[in-house]
């Protein structure tokens, strides 16, 4: 198994470089409207700049949108019937002239993507504190002055149509050996994450802005397996620091990236390299976190009735039987901003015995898989 992964450093405006129906999942975070450390991005449009030096909060909240709504439209041309797209959003609070007042961001977007045509699925909050307990918005303890205080994000959920079909016996399989753990299920597909932490947003790099914007690689990394197979394209219009790619070189998925910054390339580039570490310690926890909730349930008296056929752990559903996880090993750059990846996949897999299993998967102590132990 490999994946191919490549970055456009050009305007996601006009993704003329993505063909279309070629994109499966979209996963990203663009700049957030009315966000300070985003305004010198948007006031390179007159009409912005204009509105916010003339405090027209409400006007520059729109138009800062309409730059994002161009990005959106692409997003009907490249994704594929079926496809989903994933977009990470914050609200913003801000004060101009005088007046305090929320720019809903969510609610902007989810208009805008209804008008294209997009089928909106549950949506996903998860908690992104960034505020001390004793940070207090407004007048503190006196009402009614006082204000909430965000800590809150949203991952946006679309369709664009109907449900995505695997009509040949091959897209079968590889949809079955792509499934997720039964309890993996259970907590990912709660409508609210609070379990995710957050990432290091400065840069740390002159030439760069001095914050990065990032959402968290555990997040990119979820919504990948659970919104599409092991081969796909998974597409980020605002890649940034690339985390979205990073995330899918874990879960091997090919991933195509467009950011306006070319100051982030040699981020990226090095951030590939660091992924592949990164995907083995995220797979092996996995493994290992399965490992505890069976012998949790046995322990319990529960009884396992279903087998995984490639690695023989038990499991709780027939669905999960099939499923394999693939190790990424190695990174190779392949041309200017191109990369592939290459994995390590279990031999049962692929019809050959006796079972191959990943040395992080293996115990130390005992040299066996500790799912077996």
């Amino acid at each position: 198994m490999v994946s191919n992964h490549r970055v456009w450093f050009s305007d996601s405006k006009k993704m003329t470089n993505v063909a279309s129906e070629s994109v499966h999942l979209v996963v990203t975070s663009p700049p957030y409207p009315m966000i300070e450390m985003w305004d010198p991005l948007f006031k390179k449009q007159v009409a912005i700049n204009e509105a916010l030096v003339r405090k027209r909060g409400p006007q520059a909240f729109e138009l800062m949108h309409q730059e994002l709504d161009r990005v959106w439209d692409e997003l009907v041309r490249v994704l594929v019937p079926g496809g989903i797209a994933c977009i990470n959003i914050g609200d913003a609070t801000r004060t101009i002239d005088g007046e305090f007042a929320l720019y809903p961001n969510h609610s902007r977007i989810l208009t805008r993507m209804l008008q294209l045509g997009f089928t909106n699925m549950p949506n996903i909050l998860w908690r992104k504190q960034t505020n001390a307990p004793n940070k207090f918005m407004g007048s503190g303890m006196m009402p009614p002055g006082a204000y909430v205080t965000l800590e809150h994000e949203y991952v946006l959920i679309f369709r664009k149509g109907g449900k995505r079909l695997f009509k040949t016996e091959k897209e079968k399989i590889n949809r079955r050996q792509s499934a997720f753990f039964w309890e993996e299920r259970n907590q990912w597909f709660s409508d609210v994450w609070m379990d995710l932490k957050g990432t290091r947003q400065k840069t740390g790099d002159k030439k760069l802005r001095k914050r990065s914007g990032a959402y968290p690689f555990e997040l990119a990394y979820r919504l990948i397996s659970m919104f599409s197979v092991m081969g796909d394209t998974v597409l980020d219009p605002f890649l940034g620091t690339g985390t979205t790619l990073f995330a899918a070189t874990a879960a091997n998925r090919n991933c195509f990236g467009m950011e306006l910054d070319k100051a982030f390339q040699s981020m990226i580039e090095d951030g590939i390299e660091q992924a592949i570490e990164q995907g083995s310690r995220r797979i092996t926890d996995r493994f290992e976190a399965h490992d505890t909730f069976i012998r949790a349930r046995e322990a319990a008296g529960k009884t396992i009735k279903h087998t995984n056929q490639v690695y023989g752990f038990p499991v709780i559903t027939r669905q999960e039987k099939e499923l394999i996880i693939p190790f990424p090993t190695t990174f190779q750059k392949t041309s200017t901003n191109e990369y592939r990846v290459d994995y390590e996949v279990p031999a049962v897999a692929t019809g050959d015995k006796p079972i191959s299993v990943p040395k992080k998967v293996v115990s130390k102590k005992t040299g066996q898989l500790k799912l077996f132990n």
